[in-house]
């Protein structure tokens, strides 16, 4: 497509002509390790620090609703959007450098609400700060609102660069997990390391002491690494803008119907358009997720209360949640390594389907094998009458099980996307909402996994073993139900795909 007029999008054009288009896929990917450091930070570090700002475990996990209901939210919304946007910059280009910003904004409110808490008057000798909790909820909220904004474009850029290739689209989604692994190794490594803060030493103050200076100061690391890979994505590689002739052609058809609904209307048209094998990927999605969402809540508070036997805010719960943050470092090395062996192991396996259900099951033992960590670990503690660290035997435990699950998770954060990208082709959808469709059976399961799992743990007293329970059945069903019930990926799919995703390229 060429500019009508002498602009920096032709300096922009200019600068990109020389960079393959597999270079082009891997810049747009790499924004995933800038994204996914800001999780392995949620993941690792928000619950126990969530707690230490006062609220009791049986609430924690309703904190985490935020994500699900912004996900569910803001994705859609942003993919519709993105679909049609017609900014010189491109379509995805503006929700994803509006994204990055957004991200600042939120790890500033969530490093600092201890700060902040205490400069509006909390009380930091009180078990509770109900000023700092309110606005950490509200840079998590921001926080997850940007990052939506961010993958969803991401991914959508992607399936645009792949201009509909079965196999480009599978390895840009494959590079997509690796760097989201990346993301999740530095992330995690920093989580882990106790004395981070003192790279930074104005992140420790009277209301936020060493745990919480650590996290300040992991912050402070991911925005300087998701600025640097945005920038350097967004000018390297093109984002052809959407023609006006070309956005008449795309939505001239649906325009008349969709005009009030708008972005909503579009979903429950794309949601009524779409074929058997679509909603059978969402419904197979759905208890995926319900079986990896108790993993993500409670991996380091398991750590720290039921294999290090601590209580919020000691010395041993601190162990055992910076132990949990080296677990889910090797969780994400696995994860790296794994993502660039998905097509390999897809074509032994005899089809991705089949690959995601193996690796399903996996993940149940998994999850199942926490319960004999845990049974391990307390009976030494009873054994011995005091309290004794955990033996060896079971830190070697807990650790193989973080890195047995990241061959899933390296999976579940490639194939999924892959087979919507093929699966949706047949309704007509674009990218953007396509992908964001998806996310309806991904944040769905997140939400009743945070409205239910914090009571169920509570009636079984108070441990994280029940959701993890909970979490293997939902993965055994979900690995049954993908190699039994989803079909295989034809050639006239592909074709399909190659005609919605290529339009513009």
């Amino acid at each position: 497509m060429e500019s009508p007029t002498k602009s920096s999008l032709q300096l922009e054009t200019a600068t990109t002509t020389n960079i393959t288009p597999i270079l082009k896929i891997i810049s747009v990917a790499s924004v995933a390790a800038g994204i996914q450091f800001g999780w392995a930070l949620q993941l690792s570090l928000l619950t126990p620090y969530v707690q230490l700002l006062g609220v009791p475990h049986v609430w924690a996990s309703f904190i985490w609703l935020c994500g699900p209901i912004s996900g569910m939210v803001v994705q859609p919304i942003v993919g519709y959007y993105s679909d049609r946007c017609n900014s010189r910059l491109g379509r995805r280009k503006p929700f994803i450098i509006t994204g990055a910003l957004s991200v600042i904004i939120a790890v500033f409110l969530i490093g600092y609400a201890a700060d902040l808490g205490h400069s509006f008057g909390d009380d930091i000798t009180k078990k509770t700060r109900p000023r700092a909790v309110a606005i950490f909820v509200i840079g998590f909220w921001v926080l997850d609102v940007a990052n939506n904004m961010l993958q969803g474009p991401c991914r959508a850029f992607l399936g645009d660069l792949s201009a509909g290739d079965e196999g480009k689209i599978r390895m840009a989604n494959a590079f997509f997990s690796f760097f989201m692994a990346i993301g999740n190794i530095l992330g995690y490594a920093a989580g882990s390391y106790e004395n981070l803060h003192k790279a930074f030493p104005f992140s420790n103050t009277e209301a936020c002491e060493k745990f919480c200076a650590n996290l300040k100061s992991c912050f402070f690391i991911s925005i300087l690494l998701l600025l640097t890979l945005t920038g350097l994505a967004m000018f390297f590689v093109e984002d052809v803008p959407l023609s006006e002739a070309k956005k008449n052609e795309d939505i001239e058809g649906t325009e008349d119907s969709s005009r009030s609904a708008g972005c909503f209307g579009e979903i429950v048209g794309a949601l009524k358009e779409l074929k058997k094998p679509m909603w059978i990927l969402m419904l197979v999605t759905a208890f995926n997720w319900i079986g990896w969402f108790p993993f993500f809540l409670f991996n380091t508070d398991w750590m720290g209360k039921e294999v290090y036997g601590g209580n919020v805010g000691d010395e041993a719960y601190d162990k055992g949640v910076r132990a949990g943050s080296l677990g889910l470092m090797i969780n994400a090395i696995v994860l790296a390594v794994m993502s660039l062996g998905v097509e390999p192991a897809s074509k032994i396996m005899g089809g991705a389907k089949n690959l995601w259900g193996i690796v399903n099951f996996i993940l149940s033992g998994g999850l199942l094998s926490t319960i004999y960590i845990t049974k391990v670990a307390e009976f030494d503690r009873h054994l011995a009458g005091h309290y004794v660290p955990p033996a060896t035997g079971v830190r070697v435990g807990a650790m193989t099980f973080f890195a047995v699950v990241g061959i899933p998770l390296a999976i579940n954060f490639s194939v999924p996307f892959a087979l919507a990208s093929v699966y949706s082709a047949t309704s007509g959808a674009g990218q953007g909402l396509s992908l964001g469709v998806l996310n309806l059976a991904i944040v769905i399961p997140q939400m009743i996994v945070s409205t239910v799992s914090g009571q169920v743990d509570a009636w079984f007293g108070g441990g994280n073993l029940p959701a993890f329970v909970m979490g293997a059945i939902a993965a055994a069903v979900s690995g049954a139900m993908a190699i039994v019930m989803l079909p295989s990926i034809k050639k006239s799919d592909a074709a399909k795909a190659s005609m919605v995703v290529g339009g513009g390229h």
